[in-house]
């Protein structure tokens, strides 16, 4: 066992001991399918802490041969699998985090070298007869002629160079070149596993890599349900500590992750595995994954000098979905085309989430939200920012009925806003439910709920922790009485999409005039069985 030629078990072993550990060993059996095939070169990329070291750690320990590992794995998913023997410490596994070696050099040259160096070191101490030689690829190939066992190459943080030096182009290109070199078309390799934030970096001739199926967080393939936690599992640890799935849901979810069939697409909503682990342990939601890194993270690229970059983070804030072309992006941190490259990025860093069907970004969830809130608050948004800041207050207008208070401050929301084309019902939308920022404290938030004879255009669903609160149906009108909006909520009868709910329950008519540029608002409080029949 060596520092980097099957390094053995013990980072896996530390994740089975740890209190909440979730079974993604079938992710070892996607793998299994492609060793020793011409898809045996796999590059995983998502964002900080959803998992990628454990994976990686987990890869090691099955297939590496210096331990026996069944203990580890024979209660787990994979041994009930046709493959869980056949591949079973079967393999020389040679792990590395790029991580390691870019902290201890100082430039290119000086990394590509410590990092055959300690590799080379591992290989002769265990093959002194067949290594010769300072050239890591000549060594591997030499022991795979004598022993005729090929090597599962694992490579976590490959893309740190990309993140870190973000401008040096020279050595990029120069990395890229010695993993081409280390990798393709090289029999010795019966898998090549990499990890990393970034999908492999686009360079012209210099796409080097591409041997590589990519999987990431704006295509998972059919890999989608090891990105992070699925929902069945989340309801699990929920009832396990207690924890209330539904305010788990509104913290944790909404990375969509689309996985496209010859039978149709199956569309995945994933949890942020780090901030769901800390709810669970600290029996506490808050913002736990965005503490590994400050908002100034995000900061840096949404206040970019991009044409309509404001207006659609100022749109996401709102709870809407932005179309995007992700297929410019260079797959790096510093070369942007347009907005549509700067949202990739974030898709690919956590802070956005894609929709490969509608081809759309969206913000994921309320962790998230709080730190696009966070970021803004330090920037010169400052209409944005107190227009989010008012929407406490007119949410309790809301609540107490006060109709004067409630279009006064959505008039306030609408003139602090400026940047949002204020023409039709659409941007009205956008405007509410900015205005109503802080109602998603309390609850789900529905846009264009079917109901009855048609759509509720916004449903406020009070979560089963915040019962106090009403539920609340608002229709919007452009141009138009808002008492209008209160009799087409009852005659289509939007409020039977609440059917299921027993609290009391507001109806909201909101309305803009053109003329006079100023919203006008009636609430309504009725019984639940008043509207049935």
């Amino acid at each position: 066992m060596g520092s980097y030629l099957n390094p053995g078990n013990k980072g896996f072993q530390e994740s089975l001991n740890s209190a909440i550990y979730v079974d993604k060993t079938g992710f070892i059996e996607k793998m299994n399918t492609v060793l020793n095939t011409r898809q045996k070169f796999v590059c995983v990329s998502r964002p900080r802490r959803f998992g990628k070291s454990m994976t990686a750690d987990m890869l090691s320990a099955y297939y590496g041969r210096s331990e026996d590992s069944a203990d580890l794995f024979d209660d787990l998913m994979i041994s009930r699998t046709e493959t869980y023997r056949k591949h079973l410490n079967q393999y020389d596994v040679v792990k590395i985090n790029m991580q390691d070696f870019l902290s201890a050099a100082n430039e290119m040259d000086e990394m590509l070298r410590l990092l055959q160096k300690r590799v080379l070191a591992d290989l002769k101490y265990a093959y002194p007869e067949y290594v010769d030689g300072d050239n890591l690829s000549f060594a591997m190939q030499d022991i795979f002629a004598y022993t005729c066992r090929p090597f599962v190459i694992l490579i976590d943080e490959w893309d740190c160079l990309f993140r870190e030096y973000q401008e040096d182009k020279d050595s990029q290109k120069k990395y890229l070149d010695f993993l081409r070199a280390w990798l393709k078309d090289k029999d010795y390799v019966a898998l090549a596993y990499m990890t990393g934030i970034l999908p492999i970096k686009k360079y012209g001739s210099h796409s080097a890599l591409n041997m590589f199926a990519e999987y990431s967080m704006t295509d998972s393939g059919d890999l989608a349900e090891y990105f992070g936690f699925t929902e069945n599992e989340v309801r699990e640890l929920c009832a396990r500590y207690e924890m209330s799935f539904e305010e788990t849901k509104a913290w944790y979810d909404g990375y969509r992750l689309v996985t496209h069939t010859k039978d149709g697409d199956l569309c995945r909503y994933m949890y942020n595995p780090k901030s769901v682990v800390e709810a669970m342990l600290r029996h506490r939601f808050g913002t736990y994954w965005n503490r590994t890194e400050t908002y100034e993270a995000l900061k840096v690229y949404i206040q970019m000098d991009m044409d309509g970059l404001k207006d659609a983070v100022v749109r996401m804030l709102a709870r809407e979905e932005i179309q995007i072309n992700t297929g410019t992006f260079e797959n790096d941190m510093t070369t942007f085309a347009s907005k549509d490259d700067v949202l990739t990025l974030l898709v690919h860093l956590g802070y956005l989430t894609y929709d490969s069907r509608k081809e759309a970004v969206a913000i994921p969830n309320k962790e998230v939200s709080q730190e696009y809130v966070n970021a803004i608050s330090t920037m010169d948004w400052h209409e944005v920012i107190r227009s989010v800041e008012a929407s406490r207050k007119l949410l309790e207008s809301l609540l107490e009925m006060d109709s004067e208070a409630v279009a006064e401050g959505i008039d306030r929301a609408h003139k602090e806003i400026s940047i949002l084309e204020y023409n039709d019902e659409n941007s009205l939308s956008c405007t509410i439910n900015l205005a109503f920022y802080f109602a998603r404290e309390y609850y789900t938030i529905i846009r264009e709920l079917p109901s009855g004879r048609g759509f509720a255009d916004i449903c406020l669903i009070p979560r089963k922790v915040h019962m106090d609160k009403p539920a609340v149906v608002i229709e919007l009108k452009w141009d138009k009485a808002a008492a209008g909006a209160i009799a087409q909520i009852k005659d289509k009868n939007y409020v039977d999409a609440l059917k299921d709910y027993e609290g009391s329950l507001l109806l909201a008519g909101i309305s803009y005039d053109r003329k006079t540029k100023t919203h006008s608002c009636v609430i309504e409080k009725i019984e639940k069985n008043a509207t049935r029949g």
